[in-house]
């Protein structure tokens, strides 16, 4: 089964065309609600088996600590508008370990992808 996401409002419009030419399914969130609150996204993206790509560190707060289920999360914390050093994350996030995203957190930083496999993960 193809990974499907669910791109946060954060979310650069180029990484988001990147993978839609890629032939994912892309789900955005500025196109249904920009308000909506990071409880309600996790929700969404677990109904649908939606992988969040975000920018916004609080969805780890939600799944470690809160322990609250996800279909998987890509955290990017690389710092500034460098959309190429992200799409080249991004890319290489795809290409290296594209097993590993589903259910678990990614944290993509500029030179490291972190993969971190929260407690009671949900499991497909």
């Amino acid at each position: 089964m193809s990974l499907r996401f669910l791109a946060d409002v954060n979310i650069e419009k180029q990484l988001i065309d990147f993978l839609r030419n890629s032939g994912y399914n892309v789900k955005c969130i500025s196109e249904i609600d920009c308000q909506m609150e990071d409880e309600e996204l996790l929700s969404l993206s677990n109904r649908e088996k939606r992988i969040i790509l975000t920018n916004d560190k609080d969805f780890g707060e939600l799944i470690f600590y809160q322990q609250k289920a996800t279909s998987g999360i890509i955290l990017i914390r690389i710092k500034g508008q460098v959309v190429h050093e992200k799409l080249k994350m991004l890319k290489e996030l795809l290409k290296n370990h594209k097993e590993d995203i589903k259910g678990n957190l990614i944290l993509i930083s500029k030179n490291k992808i972190r993969i971190r496999q929260p407690f009671g993960r949900q499991n497909e």
